[in-house]
């Protein structure tokens, strides 16, 4: 009796819960306790007529949490939830519980909605929103204020927010392209990584100054900005409250067909396509059949116009009306053939110009016609073509030229934005695109041996006579190349030293003066910190309407000052500009706070680079790093007017920006001497592992003590490890700089890079250069001019000492 009683339990329950489900699904309320699987139904909530559904969609070999306008085989996603995370497995579960929305997996759980209130109940909308409602049936969650790639029929873009497009067409993980409805009024698209306004491919021109537009798709297909005369709007508005203020971006409802039965009805759908266009689609549905979707309009028209479309290195072009990303042929390859979107590299070597030996006989120019790029040139003068291709081929910085009427403009490497005119107006004025293309890595030349002539002589008097004399003849001669080498490399340096140093006086050399609250909201009340160090702690932060990134170092260990003092030491140090420096862009005074606004660097730190990452870079980056490096500290000690200790070197302080160029950084803190100072007596400063012996010893500390900082750094880096460490396999490897003299004086340089392939020439040139760099004396140490020109392989470098100290 007892278990026919529990049975009849379960039905009861088991009824109960269906009955429940159907209510649930016909009201289209979701109540608290209900749930989703990827595979047991229900997978999704559907809206009341089932045009819309919330729930699992499939992506790859997993699912992900999103919003899809109905009707499979032809679904499309019109929302994504947590477009940063990769798709969760079968096991995941979508619960309403407890107030809140959560993703449940196996690594726990995570909010689909951000909500404070406690929700009771959601529901999936005919419009395509997806709520959440409290106690009171308020709404305090709607997918429509968080949009992802789309807007629907009466939804907005708020001012200020932004539609980013999928990765792909079956990926909706962030793309590379954004819409900003910014603050100004101005409709923009932009690639991803875009920093500046500059980098913008479209827009509406639609700016006004002291007031809030959003971007609003009614129910008809009206796309319009429009001017914000009601702050408290609610997500669904009705098309009557256009007024005069709303500026009409598209008007195409009256090209959907009408002349249908009642039943037809039209769904549109404004979207940042995979592509970077912005199109405005009609989802039109009849009877039974598959919707019919049409394009109504799209900006930009042609898409080699959007910014980014292509990778670097590579163009836009069009290929049977299809829209294809080519290399600059034949002196690059694709990164990867099946995402050509990724950019193309370099396949030929350029080794001999990085280490300042170039020789422009072994690189040759090939022209483009028909090419442009959007990319700012370093370098642009009249001149002919044929002037303009060689002095490219004499430029170490320069991997292509645009010429156009009579104009040379130089362009380093990589380039972003370019195309080629097949389809702009008048291809017949297009610019030239000169590429400096170098020897092909995959055809080597094999050189052969010549065979050697045999000569006989009776007389060994004659011939020991003639061995003289061509021994004499051949000495002479290789003394003249190698002068002849010498003059003109030094000539080709000096000016490209000549031509960047009148490229810095023309930048702009005025810093912005920031108010505490103006960086405050910058940074989102300081919340994401970059790192900390001695000075204070680095925020990320974005300006100009979040187009621009940047870095706030807000300083708490520093001498007080009154506050023109301090702006009068932040003039001199903004008037520092070199292309291995971090830029100041700025500064705070309000009050007792003092912060500093820097470039923002993408790839973090060189300590990153070296010490924290599974793949180590290769050698022949690691020579470019600390040349970098090595140009940068020049510039601090001998070309910017005033010498500037930096006072701490390592390579926290080397940061490396998206083109992963190495540029020190914290300069701006160190001490700047007068033109009639050459030594400065201070306290301690520094970090343990780099500091000079002479910081110990309180004597004079001058520009030497920066030379050992970096001797130390140089070794890190050819090591790729730190100058003090305790996991090592003999207690001689702990301090790096004895290790590496050891290794050194018994020719073991081979132990220092566990099997690693490099050029042990070069390998052994910085070795030298690193220990003639921490000798204990300072007189003993070389000038960074002279650092540079060791590593460059000018001058000379003799066996250095022994260093009688390290600064463990």
């Amino acid at each position: 009796m007892a278990s026919v009683c529990v049975v009849a339990a379960f039905l009861l329950s088991f009824v109960f819960h269906m009955v429940v489900a159907v209510q649930q699904q016909q009201s289209g309320q979701i109540i608290s306790g209900s749930s989703l699987s990827p595979l047991i139904e229900p997978t999704s909530w559907s809206s009341p007529s089932g045009q819309f559904a919330f729930g699992f969609f499939p992506q790859g070999n997993g699912f992900i949490v999103a919003i899809w306008l109905g009707g499979k085989p032809n679904d499309t996603v019109v929302w994504t939830a947590n477009r940063g995370d990769p798709p969760v497995s079968s096991t995941a579960k979508i619960v309403l519980k407890e107030g809140k929305l959560v993703l449940i997996t196996e690594q726990g759980e995570k909010p689909i909605a951000d909500v404070t209130d406690f929700a009771v109940s959601a529901s999936m909308l005919d419009s395509g929103n997806f709520v959440l409602y409290d106690k009171d049936s308020e709404v305090i969650w709607e997918s429509f204020s968080s949009p992802t790639d789309s807007i629907l029929g009466g939804q907005i873009l708020a001012s200020g927010h932004q539609l980013f497009s999928n990765l792909s067409e079956n990926n909706y993980s962030l793309g590379r392209f954004h819409l900003d409805m910014q603050t100004d009024g101005n409709l923009v698209l932009y690639p991803a990584n875009s920093v500046t306004w500059l980098d913008a491919y479209w827009s509406s021109n639609t700016v006004e100054v002291g007031s809030l537009f959003h971007l609003y798709l009614d129910y008809t297909g009206v796309l319009a900005i429009r001017r914000n005369s009601n702050l408290a709007i609610k997500q669904v508005l009705s098309p009557s409250l256009f007024s005069s203020d709303s500026i009409i971006m598209s008007n195409m409802s009256s090209s959907i067909d009408k002349n249908s039965s009642d039943k037809n009805y039209v769904i549109f759908r404004a979207t940042v396509g995979v592509d970077g266009v912005l199109r405005l689609y009609a989802h039109t549905y009849g009877g039974n059949s598959s919707p019919m979707i049409s394009v109504l309009w799209r900006e930009p028209s042609d898409v080699c116009m959007v910014k980014g479309f292509c990778g670097f290195n590579s163009f836009c072009t069009w290929d049977d009306n299809v829209s294809v990303c080519r290399c600059f042929l034949p002196g690059f390859i694709f990164i990867d053939s099946d995402k050509t979107y990724l950019g193309c590299e370099k396949n030929y070597y350029d080794q001999d110009c990085r280490s300042g030996r170039e020789n422009s006989s072994s690189y040759n120019i090939t022209s483009m016609d028909g090419m442009a790029w959007d990319d700012f040139p370093y370098f642009e003068a009249s001149m002919k073509i044929d002037n303009c291709s060689k002095s490219c081929l004499e430029d170490c910085n320069c991997g292509a030229a645009l010429f156009q009427d009579g104009s040379c403009q130089k362009q380093s490497l990589p380039i972003r934005y370019a195309y080629r005119y097949s389809r702009k107006s008048d291809s017949s004025q297009s610019p030239t695109a000169l590429l400096k293309l170098g020897p092909s890595i995959y055809e080597t030349p094999i050189t052969l041996p010549m065979p050697a002539v045999v000569v006989r002589y009776k007389n060994p008097e004659v011939m020991i006579l003639i061995i003289i004399v061509g021994a004499i003849s051949s000495s002479f001669v290789a003394l003249a190349i190698l002068g002849l080498s010498m003059f003109k490399l030094r000539i080709l340096r000096y000016r490209w030293l000549l031509e960047n140093r009148s490229l810095d006086a023309t930048k702009d050399l005025r810093l912005r003066t920031f108010r505490y609250k103006e960086l405050e909201r910058a940074t989102c009340d300081f919340k994401e910190e970059l790192g900390k160090g001695s000075f204070g702690a680095v925020y990320k932060g974005t300006l100009d309407r979040g187009t621009k990134v940047i870095a706030v170092k807000r300083l708490e260990k520093v001498v007080e000052e009154g506050e023109r003092e301090f702006q009068a030491e932040m003039r001199a140090i903004g008037k520092t500009h070199h292309r291995n420096l971090v830029r100041l862009l700025g500064y705070c005074v309000d009050g007792s706070n003092r912060l500093l606004v820097y470039e923002y660097m993408h790839n973090g730190s060189l300590a990153d680079l070296l010490f924290r990452t599974r793949r180590r870079p290769d050698w022949s980056e690691r020579v470019r790093i600390a040349l970098d490096i090595a140009k940068g500290m020049l510039y601090l000690h001998d070309e910017c007017g005033g010498p500037i200790i930096h006072c701490d070197i390592k390579p926290q302080n080397i940061l490396m920006d998206e083109f992963w160029t190495a540029k020190i950084s914290d300069f701006g803190l160190a001490k700047l001497l007068m033109p009639d100072q050459t030594r400065t007596f201070t306290g301690v400063r520094g970090t343990r592992g780099y500091l000079a012996p002479e910081w110990q010893k309180n004597a004079p500390v001058t520009v030497k003590a920066d030379i050992y900082s970096y001797g130390i750094v140089l070794l890190e880096i050819v090591c790729c490890r730190r100058n003090l460490e305790v996991n090592v396999a003999t207690t001689e490897e702990v301090v790096l700089s004895n290790w590496v003299y050891k290794c050194f004086v018994a020719r073991e340089l081979n132990k220092l890079l566990s099997g690693e392939d490099a050029d042990m020439t070069v390998m052994e040139r910085m070795i030298r250069v690193a220990l003639w760099c921490i000798q204990d004396e300072p007189i003993l140490r070389p000038s960074m001019k002279s650092v540079v020109l060791m590593l460059e392989g000018i001058t000379d470098i003799s066996a250095p000492p022994c260093p009688t100290s390290t600064s463990a």
